[in-house]
């Protein structure tokens, strides 16, 4: 199976997905931005932006969607690892499932699984890991949210620390965060997890860069392996 070929479709498909889907919003938002019908305001003296409850709800919808993506992008990868599993004939041990995938995530288990079988070594590239590592915890916050009041989630204290600056936070609550210092971390209230369109761009294409650099080191591993195997 070209594992790599699928993954990609998978990525296609979300990339699609997410600028098909978000198009509207967008556009709603700009319209009553520029005032434009059927948004052109009426006299009113009450101060209050006019359709301020339809840009909200264009925003939110934006970053539901952009949920959705980051949740699906975290799914494509996790399947992506499992097939090579089934492929490469290594299933993980048992041991390894207990001290690792349990304790550290499913990240860190395939990480040590990969170099356990195949010494295939995830920090001697030139991938942005971490952002791997944040796109999962993302998806982790995006599935359990810590309220019913709102369709957006926060970051949980938990995570804030592993992340001294986590990557998908709005410009305005990363630069407040910036002026916390690690004393007051422990009643600063968590930042709500946001994901633009560039956010969202910078993840996939990471993921499509540990995909090539991975494709290439595991296949190079199996070669080896079965001639080694052959030889013997």
């Amino acid at each position: 199976m070209d594992i790599g070929y699928f993954l990609n479709e998978r990525i296609e498909f979300i990339r699609q997905f997410y600028n098909t889907a978000s198009a509207p919003y967008i556009e709603r938002k700009r319209k009553i931005e520029a005032e434009e019908e059927p948004f052109v305001p009426p006299y009113s003296e009450d101060g209050e932006p006019p359709f301020i409850d339809k840009w909200i709800e264009a925003e939110e919808s934006l970053q539901v969607l952009a949920y959705s993506c980051v949740s699906m992008l975290a799914a494509a990868l996790h399947l992506y690892f499992e097939t090579w599993i089934k492929q490469s004939r290594c299933p993980v041990n048992e041991s390894l499932k207990k001290s690792v995938f349990k304790k550290k995530g499913w990240l860190s288990g395939y990480k040590a699984h990969f170099s356990q079988q195949f010494a295939i070594q995830f920090d001697a590239t030139t991938i942005n890991y971490p952002l791997l590592e944040e796109v999962i915890l993302a998806r982790n916050c995006i599935q359990h949210p810590p309220s019913i009041t709102s369709p957006k989630t926060q970051y949980a204290k938990s995570d804030l620390k592993k992340l001294r600056h986590p990557f998908f936070v709005d410009d305005r609550e990363a630069t407040l965060s910036l002026d916390v210092t690690e004393n007051d971390r422990a009643w600063f209230f968590p930042p709500t997890l946001h994901v633009t369109n560039d956010q969202l761009i910078a993840a996939i294409t990471e993921v499509e860069r540990f995909a090539h650099w991975f494709e290439a080191e595991i296949e190079k591993k199996i070669y080896k392996r079965y001639t080694s195997n052959k030889t013997n």
